[in-house]
């Protein structure tokens, strides 16, 4: 008779097997119950927000001010897809020939905005056309940032191209360009808007 017979006959070797078995599915549902946890953190909105962000360019108007600097005011819409809560904290974007300017409170602009989960919220920007020439044609993203009560991060987002009309029809441009052309136009041909 060997060892291993003698711990079989006492029971030693089915305990240790059961053990293993018994620590090995612990293992198992841990990890099957933090991909649903995370999960479960994503689809609320928890790590990243689902938002819908989109801006209204009907309103649109050139300003230009007493040092001749040429801007208008955007309208953005932020929509919460998500059941989470998400607090917008700033918006930038790399486009030539025009930058998104920080909110100010002397007009009324607010610096952070909440959203509740499955709401919708406005906030408005000052956008500077440093030269309408530069602006491109291609689309270019902006870059929104946000605060959930789990991070803060960061979204990149591409608006849709406007319809542009003319005596040759309509064409559609890059969010950007269309925005541009048309405060650029109206600073030129104010009556025309």
């Amino acid at each position: 008779m060997d060892s291993g017979h003698i711990w079989q006959q006492f029971g030693v070797v089915t305990w240790r097997s059961r053990r293993v078995q018994s620590s090995s599915q612990a293992v198992m549902a841990g990890c099957l119950a933090l991909a649903l946890f995370a999960s479960g953190l994503w689809w609320s909105g928890a790590l990243t927000p689902h938002i819908r962000w989109s801006l209204d360019g009907f309103f649109l108007h050139a300003q230009v001010d007493e040092n001749g600097v040429l801007s208008t005011d955007i309208d953005i819409e932020l929509e919460n897809e998500g059941p989470t809560p998400f607090t917008f904290t700033g918006i930038s974007a790399e486009i030539p020939g025009l930058r998104f300017l920080p909110a100010d409170e002397a007009r009324n602009e607010r610096f952070t905005v909440t959203v509740a989960g499955g709401g919708m919220e406005y906030l408005r920007r000052r956008v500077v056309i440093t030269d309408c020439a530069a602006v491109p044609h291609e689309p270019r993203p902006v870059t929104f940032t946000y605060r959930t009560w789990l991070r803060s991060g960061s979204a990149e987002a591409m608006w849709n191209s406007w319809r542009l009309s003319g005596p040759a029809g309509s064409v559609l441009v890059a969010w950007q360009r269309g925005l541009a052309g048309k405060v650029c136009n109206g600073a030129v041909n104010p009556d025309q808007f």
